[in-house]
């Protein structure tokens, strides 16, 4: 077995990166990081620079690790600024670093792309000495699978953080299903958030990447440029990677739009797993009550209720989700830190805030909106 780096994801086939993985999960499909890198989406100039790990057994590849070798942290969604400031006071450089992850995607699924835990214990191993090697600070594996735990042996700090899924827990069969699990209040208050909304007279129209028009592509990536504008942040996803997912995972990408006066006002930009929705974006040019609950939230859950799909990962944060049905769920990284006081201290910061990070999910459980069963 030897392990190299991948300057880009063009030095793999698709069929070849693809067979490592079990195609359940749309983020580390070729088709998804490779359009990045073509469509200038990952970029030197936004600190993101291809390193996939690919470990090989004479010419078969039997294990990859999609990774980054980074220059800041942007796009990443565990936050460890704190870190490279505190390397920073002691006139260390914690970049460039290595990252194990999907750009600017904060969603969980396998970083560590192997057909057996055997090989995923091997490409764990071979990201710290690639690490090593190359100087590099440190490595950092982020929103990695619950099951792909093992592979990280003791050197290997666990960090967890909290986020807000649906999950269909009760077989329903329809939307009415769903409310009816809930208690009164808050079964009333989605009612009446969906009935401004239809009140308003918006349309809602899904469509997936073969059906929508070029039009509806690029209304999408106008409702996602100005979110980002508006909130002051550098959008890195371009037109024509949208474009890219619509031609090569079209069944994968799924947009939600909002329909007014014959105009399409807003949109929510989804991507579909095995048994999964994942949404990742949303804007809109016109302020209608409800209407953001209504294209993020409420049209996923009908989706994945009439799809068959189990779960529902709406993005990072919220507590207004929990209101709406989707439930706090813990979400893991891994990270290996080269110098070894750095590690202690860092050791030491993560259990602290393992324990703070559990009283608050154990808090917010406690406030379910469904019925007691």
């Amino acid at each position: 077995m030897h392990a190299r780096i991948l300057g880009a994801l063009s030095e793999v086939p698709a069929a070849t990166w693809d067979a490592v993985h079990d195609g359940g999960h749309p983020f580390v499909a070729h088709a998804f990081l490779a359009g990045l890198e073509e469509h200038d989406c990952v970029r030197a100039s936004l600190g993101w620079v291809p390193a996939h790990l690919a470990l090989f057994d004479g010419e078969t590849l039997v294990g990859a690790a999609p990774g980054y070798r980074k220059r800041n942290s942007h796009g990443e969604f565990v936050f460890d600024h704190a870190w490279a400031q505190a390397y920073a006071h002691h006139g260390l450089a914690y970049f460039p670093k290595w990252l194990g992850a999907v750009p600017y995607s904060p969603v969980t699924g396998p970083r560590l792309l192997a057909r057996d835990d055997v090989t995923r214990t091997l490409l764990a191993a071979a990201i710290v000495a690639i690490v090593r090697e190359a100087g590099w600070s440190s490595a950092h594996v982020n929103f990695h699978r619950a099951d792909e735990a093992n592979a990280f042996d003791a050197d290997w700090i666990p960090r967890i953080d909290v986020q807000y899924h649906w999950e269909n827990r009760g077989a329903w069969s329809d939307f009415d299903a769903f409310l009816a699990a809930m208690d009164h209040k808050h079964r009333k208050n989605i009612r009446q958030e969906r009935a401004k909304v239809a009140r308003a007279g918006v349309r809602m129209r899904i469509v997936h990447g073969d059906e929508a028009s070029d039009a509806d592509l690029a209304a999408m990536h106008g409702f996602y440029l100005q979110t980002f504008h508006e909130y002051g942040n550098t959008p890195a996803l371009t037109l024509e990677f949208v474009r890219h997912l619509a031609r090569t995972m079209p069944r994968a990408l799924v947009l939600m739009l909002a329909e007014l006066d014959g105009e399409t006002i807003a949109g929510a930009l989804c991507l579909r797993g095995g048994d999964t929705l994942y949404g990742r974006y949303w804007g809109a040019t016109r302020l209608v009550p409800g209407l953001h609950f209504e294209t993020c939230y409420y049209q996923g859950i009908d989706y994945c209720l009439r799809e068959g799909l189990q779960r529902f990962e709406p993005g990072a944060q919220g507590e207004h989700k929990l209101a709406r049905g989707f439930l706090p769920t813990l979400v893991h990284s891994r990270h290996w830190i080269g110098e070894p006081d750095f590690a202690d201290a860092i050791r030491h910061w993560c259990a602290e805030e393992s324990v703070s990070v559990r009283r608050y999910f154990a808090t917010l459980q406690s406030h379910s909106p469904f019925r007691a069963e």
